[in-house]
């Protein structure tokens, strides 16, 4: 089996590689992904000097369905033999790969471990594990910072007032008024 699953083209990446622009062996990474059989991390990248596009397929060794993707994507990218190519990849662009990675190894299925990575508005975080709770906050945290409004920002409004539509829920005993007059 030589199929490959890409996450995402590197939008998150960081802008060049790990060398410097004038260097014709700097990077620039446009694709990358997981291959299952045998696990490893798929690069898609563009030589700086040549504008050549080549694939790099870097294998993922000594992990399993219990390790820790953080360290496992930290470890890959400071790799000497890696560290050049993986230079415009975002660490957590790298530890989603590895998570993806260790939900196959743990028998989960390709959409599980997406559907993990989306937050949906109804369901209930309490119920999750630790490890799905963290991810459940990350891309939450990021959604929050790609709409957050700073003052310096164009449409930014500082006394911003919203109306919300009023739920269908029932009254509860605390919506009542108390005999203190509080």
């Amino acid at each position: 089996m030589n199929e490959w699953y890409s996450i995402s083209p590197c939008l998150d990446a960081e802008p060049h590689g790990s060398r410097s622009a004038e260097d014709p062996m700097s990077f620039e990474a446009k694709r990358c992904g997981v291959r299952f059989s045998p696990p490893a991390v798929v690069l898609i990248y563009r030589r700086q000097g040549t504008g050549e596009v080549r694939k790099r397929i870097i294998p993922v060794r000594n992990f399993s369905k219990y390790s820790d993707c953080s360290l496992a994507a930290e470890a890959l990218k400071n790799h000497a033999r890696h560290r050049a190519y993986l230079g415009g990849v975002s660490q957590s662009q790298l530890e989603r790969l590895h998570m993806v990675l260790r939900d196959h190894l743990q028998g989960r299925g390709l959409d599980h471990s997406l559907a993990s990575f989306q937050v949906d508005p109804e369901q209930d975080l309490n119920k999750l594990d630790d490890e799905e709770l963290a991810r459940k906050k990350g891309q939450m945290d990021k959604l929050f910072e790609q709409n957050r409004r700073r003052k310096n920002d164009p449409d930014f409004v500082y006394d911003l007032e919203v109306e919300f539509a009023q739920s269908a829920q029932g009254k509860c005993s605390w919506d009542e008024e108390s005999d203190d007059g509080f």
